[in-house]
Parts: C-alpha cells; structure tokens; sequence
C-alpha cells in the first residue's frame, strides 16, 4: 500500500469518527426536544384570580411603588397654613403664652416669615394691630411711629385677670348679676380652676360646675358672711322629715283656694276636650251680572238645603 493509500484511509476513518459524534448530538438534542414536548402543561390560571386582577386588585409591586395611595384632589396635611387668617392665629396662640411684650420681629421669626419681602411684612404688621386680640404698645422712645416700631401682647376677652385677687375686683366691679364664663377667663388666664376651687371653698364665689366632668362653667360672687355652718344633729332631723306625695300637696292647696305651682297649664289645656268647629260657608256676593240668559243657573239655593 502507498503511502497516499495510507492516507486516504486515515481521513475517512476520521470523517466517519465525526459523522458518528455528529449523530449522538443531534439524537440526544432531539431527545430532550420530545421530553418537552411530552411534559405536562403549566397550570393555567383560574377564573377568580383572572377576574380579581382585570377588576383592579393592586399587586404587591403596586403596592410598595411610592405615591401609589396619593389622592392628588386632596391637598397635602403641611401642619401649617400659609394664609393670613392662619398666621394670624398661630401668632394669637404663641402671644398669648408669653408674659413679656414681643416685637414683630419676634413673632415673624416664630411664623418662619422674616424671609417675605418688605411689603408682605408690612402687611401682616398692619393686620396684628387690628387684630382684637393683639395689642400694640407704641414705643414711647420714638415721637414717629412706623411698622416696625413697638411690641405686641394678647389681649384677653377678660383683661387684667389673672389671680383670685383680680377675679374678686372684678366680679365686684360688676354693675349685674350676671356670672362669668370660665372659657373667657382661661383666654388670659390659663390655670384659672385651682384658684377658682379655692375661692369656693372659702365661700367666695358661686361656681356652677358640669354634671359630667365637674368642670367649672360659670362663676358668681358670693359673700362668705352669709354662709353659716349647720350642726349634723340638725341637718339628720331634716332629712328624716318625709314629705306627702305630690298629688297630696296638690289637692291639700286646691282645697285652701290656692293654685299650686306644680300644675302644668299645658297638661291641663291637654285634657281639655277639644271642640270641633265648623266652617261656615262664605255667602255668595251678589254682584253684576252680565250673562243674563243664565242667571236662573247663578241663582243661590243654598237657603233650601236639609
């Protein structure tokens, strides 16, 4: 055999030592081909979970995107407000829990507003001293005023009360008998019901309290001098004494010839038979008539009814 025999020989024996590696592969990729084929199907979801989620139900990923809950018709809780009339209400609040008169500089600075331009400030300025709870105090140093000139403090419903002291002067001052609501007195006079308790106590004022929480609602003057102490063997003697039925005291004031206060005239006028009346026909004015082919037709019979 020559040795381009040899040759030959070898390069077909290595094409066919492809050729078989070639058909192992492709016969094991077609395998695995039909095992996938063969597989069972994935299950298909069901009609409820299809139906949930077209009708609007937010998935865990729409639930944790940021902003997804935002209701943008609805304005965002800032916790403070940026209008006038709502400045104007911090800066009654923040005045009125200080003791020492403030300058505008001092309450812009509470209400983060020195940062406005001049004519914002003014503005605001001019609308604290006409405010009827805020008092401007010119500063006596200047003979011209400006806007930035003098201090602020809260003026209360009650003015100058702000001890038991006080209360007392000025519920003397009093030219009725009217009382004093304790809401007004705690506009300038915050902690006002321990003082209020203690001049109870000491039988000088009245106090009408809530049946709820005992909380004082209206104060009156009182004059200790009239209090007198009861002795206890009395007050028990008092309460042993029984009082007749209602009925009873009634009927004993009807017999002596006196009305007694507890009868009610609207129950009376209530057992009162009631008196139907009846409405009396309007009698036909006689007028002009014009039709006077039909006037035996328009002629009043009403006399001839049974």
């Amino acid at each position: 055999m020559s040795r381009l025999d040899r040759e030959a020989d070898a390069f077909r024996a290595s094409m066919a030592a492809a050729a078989s590696k070639l058909t192992g592969s492709s016969a094991s990729a077609m395998s695995s081909a039909v095992k996938r084929n063969l597989a069972p199907p994935s299950p298909s979801p069901s009609v409820g979970s299809t139906t949930s989620a077209a009708v609007g139900t937010p998935s865990r990923r729409d639930r944790e995107l940021p902003g997804a809950n935002i209701v943008y018709s609805q304005p965002a809780v800032t916790g403070t407000g940026d209008s006038v009339i709502s400045q104007m209400a911090y800066a009654v609040t923040w005045l009125r829990g200080k003791d020492e008169p403030q300058t505008y500089y001092d309450v812009l600075s509470y209400l983060s507003a020195t940062g406005r331009s001049e004519s914002e400030q003014e503005f605001f300025v001019e609308q604290m001293r006409r405010h009827p709870q805020m008092q401007w105090i010119p500063d006596p140093n200047l003979s011209e005023q400006t806007w930035r000139t003098g201090t602020y403090i809260h003026r209360p419903i009650i003015p100058n009360v702000r001890n038991k002291t006080q209360l007392l002067a000025y519920l003397q001052k009093k030219t009725d008998a009217s009382g004093v609501s304790v809401k007004d007195l705690k506009d300038g006079w915050p902690d006002c019901e321990p003082s209020i308790t203690e001049l109870e106590n000491e039988h000088k004022v009245l106090v009408i309290r809530a049946k709820k929480d005992g909380a004082a609602r209206m104060v009156w003057l009182d004059d200790a001098s009239l209090f007198h102490e009861v002795e206890p063997d009395l007050v028990k003697a008092w309460s042993r004494v029984e009082l007749p039925a209602l009925d009873v005291i009634a009927q004993k004031l009807i017999q002596a010839g006196q009305k007694p206060a507890s009868e009610d005239p609207r129950l009376k006028a209530e057992k009162m038979p009631k008196v139907e009346k009846k409405k009396k026909r309007a009698a036909r004015k006689g007028g002009k008539s014009t039709n006077t082919h039909m006037e035996h037709l328009l002629k009043d019979y009403s006399h001839m009814k049974r």
